[in-house]
This record gives C-alpha cells, sequence and structure tokens, in this order.
C-alpha cells in the first residue's frame, strides 16, 4: 500500500532500541525521534528468515506509528540465515559461542528488512536488504578473543561486522552496504524522501 508523499514538515521516528540503527541514522544529519517498538520476536512455525525479518520491520512500525500517526516511521529487523534457518541475537557469551562455532567456513546470509509507515497519509513501504557473508575458518581461540573483545551479544548471529568482527570475514557481498550493521541507509533514504522526509534538503 503506497499513496501520495507526506508533507515535508512531517516528524521522523525511528521504531527500535537498537543503538546501531540509531548512530547509522544519525549520518543522515536529519532530526528524528526515537521510540521503542515493544514488539514480540518469536519466530513463527515454519517461517522463513526473511519473511522473519519483513514481518518484525512492518510490525515495528506499525506499533510504533499508533502512538505518532502523524509521523514518518522507519521498523527494521534483522535476522540471520543459516541454511534456512533463523539465527538471532545470543544474548549469552555461550549462545555466541555456539553460533560461531556453527558458522565458521560457512556461508550466512544477513536478512534486513526495513518499513516505512506513516498512518495520516496511508503511507507504507517494505523493502529487504540481504547481505552475503562468508564466515572464515575460525579457531575456538579466535572466537573467544572476539567474544571478549566485543560481547556483540546484542548482534543478530554474534558479527559485530563494524568492529573487531570484520576479522571474522572473508567476503561479504551486499548492493547496500550499512544492511549488515542493522539499517540499509540506501533503501532508507529512497522510501523515507518518498514518504515526504528530506535527505540532503
Amino acid at each position: 500500500m503506497t499513496s501520495a508523499p507526506a508533507e515535508a514538515s512531517r516528524t521522523l521516528v525511528l521504531g527500535s532500541t537498537s543503538r546501531y540503527r540509531r548512530e547509522l541514522l544519525s549520518r543522515l544529519r536529519i532530526a528524528f525521534e526515537v521510540d521503542s517498538p515493544e514488539v514480540d520476536e518469536t519466530p513463527l512455525p515454519g517461517e522463513k528468515p526473511h519473511d522473519l525479518a519483513c514481518r518484525l520491520a512492518l510490525a515495528k512500525a506499525h506499533a510504533v506509528a499508533a502512538r505518532h500517526p502523524e509521523a514518518v516511521v522507519i521498523g527494521s529487523d534483522q535476522v540471520a540465515d543459516f541454511a534456512g534457518q533463523p539465527i538471532g541475537k545470543p544474548g549469552t557469551h555461550e549462545r555466541a559461542t555456539a553460533q560461531l562455532r556453527q558458522m565458521r567456513g560457512q556461508t550466512v546470509v544477513f536478512q534486513t528488512a526495513v518499513a516505512v509507515v506513516c498512518l495520516d497519509s496511508g503511507f507504507q513501504q517494505l523493502d529487504l536488504a540481504p547481505v552475503r557473508v562468508t564466515f572464515r575458518l575460525l579457531t575456538d581461540a579466535q572466537i573467544e578473543a572476539y567474544l571478549r573483545a566485543e560481547e556483540p551479544y546484542d548482534c543478530a548471529g554474534s558479527a559485530k561486522s563494524e568492529a573487531l568482527g570484520i576479522a571474522l570475514l572473508s567476503r561479504i557481498e551486499s548492493d547496500d552496504p550499512t544492511a549488515l550493521v542493522g539499517l540499509p541507509l540506501i533503501r532508507t533514504i529512497s522510501m523515507i524522501q518518498a514518504a515526504g522526509v528530506q535527505v540532503l534538503a
């Protein structure tokens, strides 16, 4: 569902608690507010990773838009897709260790979805920015050193690529380079501008 662009004066709201997404959106040097979407991120039975990412991005945008109906709201979600199975945020050191041991030497697709919604104007767009990542053949000692240094327990697949996590990887394939960090800015800019929020105005 997409309608005519919203007014340029509309407030922009990031529906996220992620510090990584806040930092990425701040790079655009436009004013925005932040609101927590408070959405249950539990996968549905048999739900594919890309479907999960898209569903949650849209759910987050709508949850926040319900409190800010006149604003342009961004929702985003990232799910690591390992052989068709979703891998989320580890939360603990033990789970992060298990994730990285499982993924070493393998290719994982990080599915990053972004949704932009404005209830007042009826605007809605959803897009997906997949990133193919190949992990090095990491030793247990390398995994441990990385986890102790970065503590990436709030990152999908334990991969904090914008920092020391880049040492985990041998290859990244993407047409939207910030997608791996958590918010595909190329797609996001196109969507918020279509909604009436201008960048480089």
